[in-house]
């Protein structure tokens, strides 16, 4: 009399269903890299990029003049030495050109001097930290290669290079960096 309808074997997908599945087989990959890449960017790159950072507390003076107790001096707006003797190191300040002591006019050496008094006023202010950890980058004279921070109490950081080239006392350096002709 009656027949039944017949059923749909379970196991069959939809048509609906059969879409959805190739969509995220299609999308799964891109879709968990984005994941994983957001993942590190966000969370793991700040980590590693302050790796390598040391704290300095040493105390500098004017080269030229009495050291009393410093552990270093400013050579210029962007050279330290620290020690003496066979430890002696020296350390170029990446991120900024001063200006040259020995300056091709008076104006240049005139803003060769007001940046290295700010360097060493900035170094005096206490406490910072620069990159390179034991063995940094050296550069083709010998030196060591470190930029220098100072981390603030609202998270951020006091970049050294970013102080210089706020006063007018350096220029960019790096690839693409105009040379600045401080006798203009």
């Amino acid at each position: 009399m009656f027949k039944r309808a017949p059923r749909k074997p379970k196991f069959r997908k939809t048509r609906r269903s059969a879409g959805i599945a190739s969509w995220w087989t299609l999308w799964r990959v891109p879709i968990l890299l984005a994941v994983v890449s957001a993942g590190w960017w966000f969370l793991y790159r700040p980590y590693v990029a302050e790796q390598g950072w040391q704290q300095v507390t040493y105390r500098f003076a004017q080269c030229g003049q009495p050291w009393s107790g410093a552990q270093g001096c400013v050579v210029d707006g962007d050279t330290l030495i620290i020690g003496s003797g066979p430890k002696r190191r020296r350390i170029r300040i990446t991120g900024f050109d001063a200006p040259e002591l020995d300056g091709a006019c008076p104006a240049e050496i005139e803003r060769a001097r007001r940046a290295k008094v700010e360097l060493h006023t900035w170094l005096a202010i206490g406490p910072f930290e620069w990159s390179g950890e034991d063995e940094p980058p050296r550069d083709q004279y010998g030196r060591e290669l470190r930029e220098i921070s100072r981390p603030l109490e609202s998270g951020g950081r006091d970049y050294l290079a970013q102080h210089m080239l706020s006063r007018s006392l350096a220029s960019e350096s790096g690839w693409g960096a105009i040379r600045t002709d401080w006798c203009t």
